[in-house]
């Protein structure tokens, strides 16, 4: 289906009052569309589409997968959260995998962004150095 450009502007705009500070609200979201659904504006398919993509786009830019070489005890994952809940803001999705491949040290990936303090990501970016 192809979105017009108003559609996706008013997606994005109502999108934008589903958030409270920052983040999106799941109350505020079931009650948009549900009055979308009943109120069947031109274009409401297309609105609709577009946003369950800014939906998709928002959860996984919340996904967090956590690398480390070998399991994190409870206090570290606690630190490891903590830290990424102040970057990042609440409702995080966080999964924690073991990497023997880094010898030591975490790679964290928050949606696009790559935080690599590990090991192997350190030589590798020596080597690349020479």
């Amino acid at each position: 289906m192809k979105i017009s450009k108003i559609a996706a502007a008013t997606a994005r705009r109502l999108f934008g009052l589903c958030q409270v500070n920052g983040q999106l609200d799941d109350n505020k979201l079931r009650d948009l569309v549900s009055k979308l659904i009943a109120a069947k504006p031109r274009d409401f398919q297309a609105i609709l589409a577009s946003i369950q993509r800014l939906v998709r786009l928002e959860e996984a830019r919340r996904a967090v997968t956590v690398e480390s070489a070998v399991a994190l005890d409870a206090a570290e994952r606690q630190k490891v959260e903590a830290g990424l809940t102040k970057d990042y803001g609440n409702k995080l999705t966080i999964e924690y995998k073991i990497n023997p491949e880094l010898l030591g040290g975490l790679r964290i990936k928050v949606g696009d962004d790559v935080l690599d303090g590990s090991v192997q990501g350190r030589i590798d970016r020596l080597s690349k150095a020479f």
